[in-house]
C-alpha cells in the first residue's frame, strides 16, 4: 500500500512540474513587449545590394524613415492604429519609388488600376477597392468602405465614383503617370509576357536596378488601447489584363488583424497568396495551434507559401508588439518602429 501511495505522490508531482513548464511557457509567449508598435514594407523581391546604387538605396531608407515615423508619431500621441496605418501607407502612395499610388505600374492598357485593403482587429471590421483609376490615396477609400458603407469591397468605377461622393481626393489618371513603370510595360510587351512587378524574371527590365523588383506597400500597427490594424496598397501586376486582381484587397490574403493574435499585410506573387489565405492563416495557426508569431508566419511562408511556388513576404505584429518580417526572396524593403522610438530600416535578407 505504501509503494501505491509513493507512486501516486509521483505521479501527481510528474504531472504538476508538466502543468508548470506549460503555464511558464504560456506566460513567456504572453509577455507585453510593446506598449505599441509599428511596422510597414515597401514590397519584396530580388533585391541585391550589389545591384542598388547608393543613391536609390538611400532615397528608399529616407522615405521608409519618413513613413514609418508618420505613423509612429500618431501611436505615440495616443491616436488609434488605423490613423497611423493610414498616415504612414500615404507617404509610400505618394512616393514614386513604390508601387503603389503615384508609384503604380501600369496595366497591358497602359492604365493604373490599383487596389487596397484596411482591417481593425478589435471588431473584425474591413474594407477595400479594387482597380480604381482615379483615387489618389487608395488605403483612405478602403477606410471610407470600412467606416461608411455596408460592405466590405468595392471595385472599379462605383469604387471610384463612392471614393469621390466621400470627398476623397480625387486625381486625373495622368497624375500617376511615371516614365520608370510606362518604359517597363513598354518592354515587356514588347516580349508579349505578363510579368509581376515582384518577380525576378522580370527583372531585366527595370533600367535603374538590374535584377530588382519591388512594389506593394503594407503597414500595421498596434495602439495603447491595444487595438491592431493592418492595411495594404498597390498598383498589382505590370501589363496586367482583364481588370486582374491580387491579393492586396482581399481580406484574410493580403491583409489580416485580429486583436486576440496578430495583423498581417502581404507582399508577393498575388494568385499564391490568396490560394494560400496567407494572412489569415497565419492568425489561425497563432489562435488553434498556439504557436508563437514567429512559429507561425516561418510556417506560413517558408514552408506552406513556397511548396505552392509562391514568392514574397509578409510583416506581422502581435498582441504583445512583437514583430516578425517574414519573406522568402533576396530582399524587402521594411522598418519598424517599437515603443522606446528604437527605429530598424533594412532593405536586403541579413
Amino acid at each position: 500500500m505504501k509503494q501505491i501511495t509513493t507512486i501516486l505522490l509521483l505521479l501527481l508531482f510528474l504531472s504538476s512540474c508538466k502543468n508548470d513548464k506549460k503555464q511558464k511557457t504560456k506566460n513567456t509567449k504572453d509577455i507585453k513587449q510593446n506598449e505599441f508598435a509599428i511596422i510597414i514594407h515597401g514590397g519584396a523581391g530580388t533585391i541585391l545590394k550589389k545591384n542598388m546604387t547608393p543613391e536609390k538605396e538611400k532615397a528608399y531608407q529616407q522615405k521608409l524613415e519618413e513613413a514609418i515615423k508618420a505613423g509612429y508619431s500618431i501611436l505615440k500621441k495616443g491616436g488609434s492604429s488605423t490613423k497611423a496605418v493610414e498616415a504612414s501607407i500615404h507617404i509610400m502612395e505618394n512616393s514614386p519609388l513604390f508601387n503603389a499610388g503615384k508609384g503604380a505600374v501600369f496595366t497591358n492598357a497602359e492604365t493604373n488600376e490599383m487596389d487596397a485593403s484596411i482591417m481593425e482587429g478589435k471588431t473584425l471590421n474591413a474594407g477595400a477597392v479594387a482597380g480604381v483609376k482615379t483615387v489618389k490615396n487608395p488605403i483612405s477609400a478602403a477606410i471610407q468602405v470600412m467606416n461608411n458603407s455596408n460592405h466590405v469591397l468595392l471595385s472599379g468605377i462605383g469604387a471610384d465614383n463612392f471614393a469621390k461622393e466621400k470627398g476623397l481626393e480625387i486625381m486625373d489618371p495622368s497624375y500617376f503617370y511615371t516614365e520608370k513603370r510606362f518604359k517597363s510595360l513598354q518592354r515587356i510587351k514588347d516580349k508579349e509576357k505578363t510579368q509581376l512587378d515582384h518577380d525576378e524574371k522580370s527583372t531585366f527590365y527595370d533600367t535603374d536596378i538590374k535584377d530588382s523588383k519591388f512594389g506593394t506597400v503594407g503597414c500595421v500597427a498596434l495602439d495603447k488601447k491595444g487595438n491592431i490594424t493592418a492595411g495594404t496598397s498597390t498598383g498589382g501586376m505590370t501589363n496586367k489584363r482583364w481588370n486582374r486582381i491580387g491579393d492586396s484587397p482581399i481580406i484574410g490574403a493580403g491583409t489580416y488583424a485580429n486583436n486576440a493574435t496578430c495583423g498581417v499585410s502581404s507582399t508577393g506573387w498575388g494568385e499564391y497568396f490568396i490560394r494560400g489565405v496567407v494572412a489569415h492563416d497565419i492568425a489561425a495557426q497563432m489562435e488553434y495551434k498556439n504557436v508563437s508569431l514567429k512559429e507561425a508566419t516561418n510556417d506560413v511562408i517558408q514552408n506552406k507559401l513556397t511548396n505552392l511556388g509562391g514568392t514574397g513576404g509578409i510583416i506581422a505584429l502581435d498582441k504583445n508588439g512583437n514583430m516578425s518580417f517574414e519573406f522568402n526572396t533576396a530582399g524587402m524593403y521594411r522598418a519598424s518602429m517599437n515603443d522606446k522610438g528604437e527605429l530598424i530600416v533594412k532593405i536586403y535578407k541579413e
